[in-house]
């Protein structure tokens, strides 16, 4: 069965909850019966054997459970004699056949069932006269992985999430992002790591701190399987939405994951695997939230904690909470010494300059300049996310940098890179193609300097050689030492003038006989982080205001990147008889149409 065909199918059971239930509660039932019916199928094939091997281990007076997950093949088990096709069978008892049914599952199974309020809805439903009706409808579809792959199911999920959000008013594709941008992140997260990743028995760790519905973590291991099947992926999740949370802890449990490395909660208020550190990390945080709710917790571990917390640094202003899912994912690298680490973290376009020298976002982008950590930014078309038509950017961010990166960025202009889908999704109108993730891929391996013509789209000299009215190259990667994003913010001062405009003197303190400052007539420049701040003192102001000083103790050291800037290329203006043309034209249009209204 096509995913098509597959979400119509199971979005038709909408057409029997019409009218007990409201449009924005479809999700409730719907998705909680489809987890059901997968791990349903799953079990079908095993399910007299654990049943048998019950009756064996419980007469000999023995633990069963590790006997009945050797059996069942899985880390997870159901001890009822009850199936959804044979619930079926008992019309009139379906509600409490259904409640024995998931208590029979073993308890990492019915934790996800809580998660959903399952039991609450199987009430609703039995008073509506509608839990028949909606358990014969799935009961008659095959959810096996032999009939619908993990990946396949994985995009059931996202695209019933979407359309029940969209039908409630929330974020839509808040809790997932687009498979073509998550499987640009993990080829930008394995590429260097190619050679590695291909030796027999690899195991390596992934986390996602915003794992959602489980689609970074998924893409991640099928795509390391397709290079490497002898490779195992470790995968560690945590989540704050109950039903996302409960649909990625059903979908590890059946590719076989440890279930219990997937929290429940809030990563940023409480880190739900302390200590732990990863491999590689991938994240897409909720853009430009606020963190209000939790500013009481995360100011407590910055002041007592410092930098033996995840958010010594500083922290960004309350309004967005993205820089504070940047710094956790740091406090979970591994160290260089044992190997390091990778992440991939999607941000918009704030994080990179919102907040002056000084200030908790500069402090940040500081702190990850200085310390090396930043390797690559990939600046995102429009229109890529099911929530927001905003600029968004991939950072790329490890402590065990190659050493041609070394001391070194790179940022790649991949705004162009799309494609139109055929059917919009929410906000999400471009997609990227196979094409476009290898060429950015590509670009990120190569770690060099490109330009390409803006109408041919190949690679030229970023000079012309000075020939005339030939087309300059328009950069789409380019390389920066870190320090090219610091800068100096120097507090400029002038002196207090009297009544008879002259220079007022400071009279007690360590500037005693000097000039006092006019707080009115104070200014600050910017320097650049390489410059010599008297150089361009003496250089750049003095010649305009002779009587200026700096005040060396109000210098502050920020860095941002101004990303769109270093991809700006200017357009000369038109010719001014070609303008001049083009105004006597409509001119002359305005003046005939007044003439035909007069006649």
């Amino acid at each position: 069965m096509s995913q098509q065909n597959l979400s119509s199918f199971i979005w038709s059971v909408a057409d029997l909850l019409r009218g007990d239930y409201k449009q924005s509660e479809y999700g409730k039932v719907i998705l909680p019966f489809t987890v059901l019916r997968r791990l349903d199928c799953v079990l079908e094939s095993t399910k007299d054997a654990v049943l048998k091997e019950k009756e064996k281990r419980d007469a000999a007076g023995i633990n069963p459970e590790p006997f009945l997950l050797k059996k069942a093949g899985l880390l997870f088990y159901n001890t009822s004699p009850l199936d959804i096709k044979k619930l079926m069978g008992d019309q009139d008892n379906i509600a409490e056949n259904m409640y024995s049914y998931i208590q029979a599952f073993s308890p990492a199974v019915r934790d996800i069932f809580e998660c959903f309020d399952f039991h609450t809805q199987v009430q609703r439903l039995a008073k509506a006269n509608l839990l028949y009706l909606v358990t014969e409808k799935f009961a008659n579809i095959d959810l096996h992985p032999e009939v619908v792959s993990n990946e396949q199911m994985g995009h059931v999920f996202e695209e019933l999430i979407r359309k029940f959000a969209e039908l409630s008013n929330e974020t839509a594709g808040e809790h997932f992002t687009p498979r073509e941008v998550i499987r640009l992140m993990v080829n930008l997260l394995f590429i260097e790591d190619d050679d590695a990743l291909t030796k027999p028995g690899i195991v390596r760790s992934l986390y996602d701190p915003t794992a959602g519905t489980g689609g970074m973590l998924s893409v991640a291991e099928d795509h390391l399987s397709s290079q490497n099947p002898d490779a195992r992926l470790v995968m560690f999740g945590q989540e704050l939405n109950g039903e996302s949370y409960a649909i990625c802890k059903a979908d590890m449990l059946i590719k076989g994951q440890d279930i219990s490395n997937i929290i429940h909660g809030n990563t940023l208020s409480e880190d739900g695997l302390p200590g732990k550190q990863f491999d590689y990390m991938l994240s897409n945080p909720p853009f430009g939230v606020e963190w209000k709710k939790i500013e009481k917790e995360i100011k407590k571990e910055h002041e007592q904690q410092g930098f033996n917390g995840r958010f010594g640094p500083g922290l960004p202003r309350v309004s967005d909470g993205s820089l504070l899912f940047l710094m956790h994912l740091i406090s979970k690298m591994r160290p260089t010494k044992d190997g390091g680490s990778r992440f991939g973290i999607v941000l918009n376009g704030s994080p990179l300059f919102t907040g002056s020298a000084g200030s908790g976002e500069s402090e940040i982008r500081r702190c990850v300049l200085e310390n090396d950590l930043l390797e690559a930014i990939i600046g995102l078309p429009t229109d890529m996310f099911y929530n927001t038509g905003i600029s968004t950017y991939i950072w790329i961010v490890t402590n065990r940098k190659p050493e041609h990166r070394k001391g070194k960025v790179q940022l790649i202009d991949a705004s162009n890179m799309w494609q139109k889908m055929r059917k919009s999704l929410g906000s999400k109108r471009k997609e990227l193609s196979d094409d476009h993730i290898a060429e950015i891929t590509r670009l990120f391996g190569d770690a060099k300097e490109v330009y390409v013509d803006p109408e041919t789209g190949k690679p030229v000299k970023q000079k012309t050689a000075g020939v005339k009215g030939q087309t300059k190259g328009v950069p789409i990667s380019r390389i920066f030492k870190n320090t090219d994003f610091g800068y100096q913010t120097i507090t400029v001062e002038r002196p207090e003038l009297d009544a008879k405009g002259k220079v007022v003197k400071e009279t007690k303190g360590k500037r005693k006989g000097l000039p006092k400052p006019d707080a009115k007539l104070r200014d600050s420049e910017d320097v650049p982080l390489g410059d010599n701040i008297e150089a361009y003192f003496q250089r750049e102001v003095i010649p305009h205001v002779p009587d200026a000083w700096i005040d060396q103790e109000k210098t502050k050291i920020g860095y941002e990147i101004p990303f769109n800037r270093h991809f700006y290329v200017f357009k000369p203006p038109r010719e001014l008889d070609e303008i001049d043309a083009e105004l006597k034209g409509v001119t002359d249009r305005i003046v005939q149409m007044i003439g035909e209204l007069s006649q």
